[in-house]
């Protein structure tokens, strides 16, 4: 069990102060004009040797990623951006939002080291639309940090110029993609660019631009403060440090908790949420990393380890470590099929995959949900999901199809169940139960 001493986020559930003080107190802007001082390369090698891996879904190494903005020698005077994805629009994620609400310093201050590691010299947060009073926090220590020097020119009296932006989108869950949210951030509409040019080479108002998430940002400085070694000596190679895990559903506390990567699934929840509602042997699946992740069936979440390498030994994913816990008492087919009419709404269109296959994919589920269909309509969905997979510019589509793949790998029994209940004795799927 992670120590209170190796928390990053000491202010998660908002039982202290948010504002610059409080901030202070637990140990925020401690010294950061020291940290600058160790140069962009210093700080560049620190994250890579941390194992510091994307909090936003995919799971990028961060460093890696700093490390893609052009150097010093190869500036072409074009301004260099950070961008901070704050959309958080995945069903059952609700981590960054807490971080903006109850420790907005600790993101203000990540930027601020963040941007100068990759040489920018301004942040843009796009925050979610519906975020208004983590919206208003994070303007308010904005605003502090900038009252009291910790931003702006000469920032923190380092000599860095560093001004930061906070920008409310308008609620599209497909501007929590990187390149739809640089079009957004710019006044179009929020579709996803083709790529390349990535946005290291071409971003933000044509300009070099590295996009993380807002935890990615936060835990930056505490990781540059306390050393790389620190940091991967949580979880397992290739998959260290802490994590926030959004715990939700059928669980008798749900939470936000901060973690240490590599727990095991069934620990998590027994120790953090309170266990399942009714008892572990109630449990009926589990959707590990947000909406867009396939579901494990039970015997999978007896032992499975929460990081990126284990979940996806089993055809899911951590994603942004959204545990969404179903109970037996839940219909799972109906449930995948309303993540499937989410995804179809809000497709931007662009792509004809996305846009007509999860309509098609939608339109089959509510029939499934009935048992209204036929025993081979159940490979041909899976044949049209894989179909869709990979074949659109964004990766909003593959999250679409993905929760369908893992309904019919580990639930393919209650389909066909339902479609012979219809067919033999002109019983509902509800019903036939």
């Amino acid at each position: 069990m992670l120590r209170d001493e190796d928390r990053i986020f000491r202010n998660l559930y908002g039982q202290n102060d948010w504002r610059l003080g409080g901030a202070r107190r637990r140990g925020i802007w401690d010294d950061t004009k020291a940290l600058i001082e160790r140069g962009r390369e210093a700080l560049v090698e620190e994250i890579k040797e941390s194992g510091l891996r994307g909090r936003g879904g995919a799971g990028f190494p961060t460093g890696v990623k700093w490390s893609f903005m052009p150097p010093e020698e190869r500036r072409d005077g074009r301004p260099h951006y950070l961008v901070v994805n704050a959309d958080e629009s995945e069903p059952g994620t609700c981590k960054d939002r807490e971080i903006l609400r109850y420790d907005p310093h600790t993101l203000v201050e990540g930027c601020l080291v963040a941007g100068f590691a990759m040489g920018a010299n301004a942040a843009y947060i796009y925050v979610r639309g519906e975020f208004y009073s983590e919206a208003s926090h994070l303007q308010q220590a904005i605003d502090e940090a900038y009252d009291a020097g910790l931003i702006g020119p000469n920032a923190s009296g380092s000599g860095w110029d560093f001004d930061v932006y906070l920008h409310r989108g308008a609620g599209a869950y497909i501007c929590g993609e990187e390149t739809a949210l640089l079009e957004s951030l710019e006044g179009k509409k929020g579709q996803p660019r083709l790529k390349p040019p990535f946005p290291a080479a071409c971003g933000l108002y044509g300009c070099p631009t590295t996009v993380n998430n807002v935890e990615t940002i936060a835990v930056a400085p505490t990781i540059l403060r306390r050393g790389a070694s620190w940091f991967s000596g949580f979880g397992r190679e290739n998959n260290t440090g802490t994590k926030i895990f959004s715990i939700s559903g059928h669980v008798n506390n749900p939470c936000n908790v901060e973690e240490e990567m590599s727990i095991p699934l069934k620990v998590l929840i027994e120790r953090h949420a309170g266990g399942v509602r009714g008892g572990w042997d109630n449990l009926q699946a589990v959707i590990p990393g947000g909406s867009s992740t396939p579901c494990l069936s039970k015997n999978i979440c007896d032992s499975v380890l929460m990081d990126f390498d284990g979940l996806r030994e089993h055809n899911s994913g951590l994603g942004t470590a959204a545990v969404i816990v179903i109970d037996k008492s839940a219909d799972m087919v109906e449930a995948i099929a309303r993540l499937s009419h989410f995804y179809r709404h809000e497709s931007c269109g662009q792509c004809t995959p996305c846009r007509e296959g999860m309509g098609w994919v939608y339109r089959v589920m509510q029939r499934l949900v009935t048992g209204d269909a036929e025993i081979e309509e159940i490979d041909m969905l899976w044949e049209v999901t894989k179909q869709i997979e990979g074949h659109t510019i964004c990766a909003l589509a593959d999250g679409g199809v993905w929760p369908v793949q893992g309904l019919i790998r580990h639930f393919r029994s209650e389909l066909e169940r339902r479609i012979l209940a219809r067919k033999t004795g002109g019983t509902s799927a509800q019903a036939a139960e």
